[in-house]
């Protein structure tokens, strides 16, 4: 996978380095040999640089695995709250209150799924059925809607679908409060696990909406490139034709370091490197049906490429 990326700086590696061979070797253009000092410097200083701009960019990553493995708790947590909290004043109303529970925890992972979605910008809500929907931010093919017809009325045409979904929750859980169903204390602990959630995606949305500073991205290319330009008339004069391999090899390493920084500095892109967003939702929905009884598990989705989306 990684020549699909590298292989035009790859053949320019290659190409120049044969160049600068033939030159020195069978036109005897001596004045294109550079003394080993000019690369030591240079190469020093674009290690340094890669190694600050990878760092970086990895705890970027590393931050919003974190922020998603945060979601996971939180959505063990809500459902065992919503279960456990909310109770009927009376046998009469078991039946409401077993409907709200479940109401509240089918919404929540539409709010997963949903969440996933517009981070990574793959969804037009307002150009969409709800059939699709479904398929699309479950990732099966299922007949459970966790969204009522008139919630996704409203929820389609929302520039934030996933804040409105919060915002659903929190009046569930006011008119279970002011029928009895919950006690303050626990209202008020129904209302921080929500708060969480608000917390979570406005932390996801930062990294997203945040990019990294361009020009790391503009600079280092130039440096990769300057260094791969300098080695081969570094290494002509001592190495002979062993120039071409070592120079592409040392060149190739500067490259694909300066890639992978680029690659992870945008963990929501859906791409092979990033934080598998896929998986991640796949098993809230999986552990939130466990817990709530409901055997009809979401299907894992295969690798690509030996990577969990």
């Amino acid at each position: 996978m990684i020549l699909h990326y590298t292989w035009r700086g790859l053949l320019y590696y290659i190409s120049l380095s044969i160049v600068v061979y033939f030159l020195h070797g069978y036109y005897e253009v001596w004045h294109l040999h550079l003394p080993f000092n000019t690369i030591t410097a240079l190469s020093t200083a674009l290690a340094i640089f890669l190694g600050f701009k990878n760092s970086n960019a990895y705890e970027r990553w590393w931050e919003a695995r974190q922020i998603w493995g945060l979601l996971v708790n939180y959505s063990r947590a809500w459902t065992r709250q919503v279960i456990t909290m909310i109770m009927p004043s009376d046998k009469a109303d078991a039946e409401e209150v077993r409907q709200l529970q479940q109401r509240m925890v089918y919404r929540h992972i539409a709010f997963v799924h949903a969440l996933r979605v517009f981070l990574r910008n793959r969804h037009d809500y307002n150009q969409t059925s709800q059939e699709e929907l479904i398929e699309e931010t479950n990732d099966y093919n299922d007949t459970i809607a966790f969204l009522t017809p008139s919630e996704f009325n409203v929820f389609c045409h929302k520039k934030n679908p996933p804040n409105y979904l919060l915002e659903l929750q929190g009046e569930d859980l006011r008119r279970a409060y002011q029928k009895g169903y919950i006690s303050d204390f626990r209202f008020v602990k129904l209302e921080e696990t929500l708060v969480e959630f608000n917390n979570i995606q406005g932390r996801s949305e930062r990294i997203k909406n945040t990019p990294f500073p361009r020009h790391y991205s503009f600079f280092s290319r130039v440096f990769v490139f300057i260094h791969a330009s300098i080695l081969p008339f570094v290494f002509v004069e001592e190495l002979g034709w062993a120039t071409i391999p070592v120079s592409v090899i040392i060149s190739f390493v500067f490259l694909c370091l300066d890639l992978v920084g680029e690659r992870i500095e945008d963990p929501f892109e859906n791409r092979l490197e990033d934080v598998p967003l896929t998986a991640l939702s796949l098993g809230i929905e999986t552990v939130t049906k466990e817990q709530w009884g409901d055997k009809n598990f979401p299907e894992k989705k295969p690798p690509v490429d030996g990577v969990m989306m």
